[in-house]
C-alpha cells in the first residue's frame, strides 16, 4: 500500500487507488459528476492547497528564491492543526490502502505537490516510487 503524488487529469496508475484533489478550485468546464471519470479526482481536499493569495504568489514564481519563499509560506500554512491532522490521516491511510494526491500543474518541481510530497514523507507516509 502506498501514496502517489500525481498530476490531476493525467492517466491513472493501476495501483493509484483513490485520487484526492489538493487544489483550491475544481476543474473548469467539467461537470462535477465527471471529475473522477476524466481522471481529475475522486474527492476534493482543498485544505491541502495553498490559500488564494499564496497560490497567486506560486504562479508568479520566476527564481529559485521566489520558489523557496513560496515553499516556506506553504509549509507555514500546512503547520495549522487542521492541515497537520489531514497530513497525519493520509500518512496513516497510506499504510493500509493505495491512494494519491495531486494538482493540475505540469511541473511538480514548481508545484505545491512537491511540498506535499516532502510533508507527507515527513509525516511517515508510505510513498510510491
Amino acid at each position: 500500500m502506498s501514496l502517489r503524488i500525481v498530476r490531476l487529469g493525467s492517466p491513472r496508475h493501476p495501483k493509484e487507488g483513490l485520487r484526492i484533489g489538493t487544489v483550491r478550485r475544481p476543474p473548469r468546464g467539467v461537470p462535477k459528476a465527471e471529475f473522477g471519470t476524466r481522471n481529475y479526482y475522486d474527492t476534493w481536499l482543498p485544505i491541502l492547497s495553498p490559500s488564494d493569495a499564496l497560490m497567486k504568489q506560486g504562479q508568479a514564481v520566476e527564481t529559485d528564491a521566489d520558489w523557496k519563499a513560496f515553499a516556506r509560506a506553504f509549509k507555514a500554512e500546512l503547520a495549522r492543526p487542521e492541515a497537520q491532522h489531514t497530513l497525519a490521516l493520509l500518512a496513516a491511510l497510506s499504510k493500509t490502502t493505495d491512494l494519491s494526491v495531486g494538482c493540475y500543474c505540469e511541473d511538480e518541481a514548481r508545484c505545491h505537490r512537491s511540498v506535499l510530497r516532502a510533508m507527507l514523507t515527513e509525516a511517515g507516509a508510505e510513498m510510491a516510487p
